[in-house]
């Protein structure tokens, strides 16, 4: 009679144990999108690996305060994505997810969950500067065509 009332308590134990974790991974305590430069990638832990990475947001070019966002990226694909743009201006779109446990699902509690290249830049309110979207090659070929018009 004991032995199992010591299974039922360690069954219910691992059920609860197992429900935490499900709703600390699946629901996300907030969303939202950085943008600025993504200045360092790197995977990192000694049993469970992730990406660990730190976008440079820069509120008014030329100013020498630059506040870094810490963030984790589970995903293999995410973190290709991430190094692909690297050097460019991106959004991050990013989960925050609060009540994991251990840093084996990562150092921080922003995980990037979508990368997006910005296309143009903010130089203040109002003011923004449009990157050229024609590659440099293509660029003298276009001018020309515009200039024959």
């Amino acid at each position: 009679m004991t032995l199992k009332r010591i299974l039922l308590a360690l069954l219910l134990l691992g059920l609860l144990a197992f429900g935490y974790f499900y709703i600390a991974l699946n629901w996300s305590y907030s969303s939202g999108e950085r943008a600025g430069w993504i200045q360092k990638l790197s995977k990192k832990g000694w049993i469970c690996k992730t990406w660990e990475g730190e976008l440079a947001l820069v509120s008014i070019p030329g100013s020498a305060t630059v506040e870094k966002f810490q963030f984790t990226a589970m995903d293999d694909a995410i973190a290709a994505e991430l190094t692909e743009v690297m050097g460019k201006r991106v959004t991050l779109h990013y989960e925050e997810k609060v009540g994991l446990p251990t840093s084996c699902f990562g150092e921080t509690r922003h995980y990037v969950t979508k990368v997006t290249v910005a296309n143009d830049i903010s130089l203040s309110p109002g003011v923004v500067v449009q990157r050229n979207p024609v590659a440099p090659a293509e660029a003298p070929a276009a001018a020309s065509a515009a200039a024959s018009n």
